[in-house]
């Protein structure tokens, strides 16, 4: 009876996200989850601050999965790169990409962060935003190009990765690394743990 009893009570995590960055994330630290890709179209709104856009979009992404799925706990979220008060999403093509590093060159910029984390069948939820400082190193053009060459910036915001090459175009981070990655793992182990989710 006692074990039938746990087993009714293990939570399931669900991650509203394709990304294998934040799968990478959640699965080194342990965490056993399945990932499911939300359907809906990520909002860029330059109406909006940076904040403003990440919680819009990690909200709508984990409630599009959370409706389906009302008894598991939903984690999702969105990063943006923000610079002097403009914020840098995904690149549509290499052309956009090389003009964002070109922005970012040698520059300090906010990461910014935004998770949420829900269980539709309590009625409960929660959202937080975390924001990182990237301080980039001075590239010359033709060190900007070989770093595209690297990586494939069409799927990343602000068209890099820290995780991917990241000694030659960054110098320093300032707060999270895994919030530059993409979820900041600090603040979202303690969120899930509030949950029932804890690391195997």
């Amino acid at each position: 009876m006692c074990a039938a009893k746990r087993f009714l009570h293990v939570r399931t995590l669900l991650l509203a996200s394709n990304s294998p960055r934040r799968r990478k994330l959640l699965a080194d630290a342990g965490f056993a989850f399945k990932s499911v890709a939300p359907l809906i179209a990520e909002k860029f709104d330059t109406d909006l601050t940076v904040r403003e856009l990440t919680i819009w979009n990690a909200f709508q992404k984990g409630i599009s999965v959370a409706r389906s799925n009302p008894a598991k706990v939903v984690l999702s979220a969105d990063t943006l790169v923000s610079l002097d008060h403009q914020t840098f999403g995904k690149p549509r093509d290499r052309t956009e990409a090389l003009t964002m590093l070109t922005r970012l060159n040698g520059r300090v910029h906010e990461v910014c962060s935004a998770v949420f984390i829900c269980r539709l069948a309590d009625a409960r939820s929660t959202r937080f935003c975390e924001v990182s400082r990237v301080h980039f190193r001075r590239l010359s053009p033709a060190a900007i190009h070989d770093y595209l060459d690297r990586i494939n910036p069409i799927d990343k915001a602000g068209a890099y990765a820290a995780q991917e090459f990241a000694s030659r175009i960054i110098r320093k981070i300032e707060g999270s690394y895994s919030n530059v990655v993409g979820l900041p793992m600090e603040k979202t182990m303690a969120a899930l743990a509030e949950f029932g989710i804890k690391p195997k």
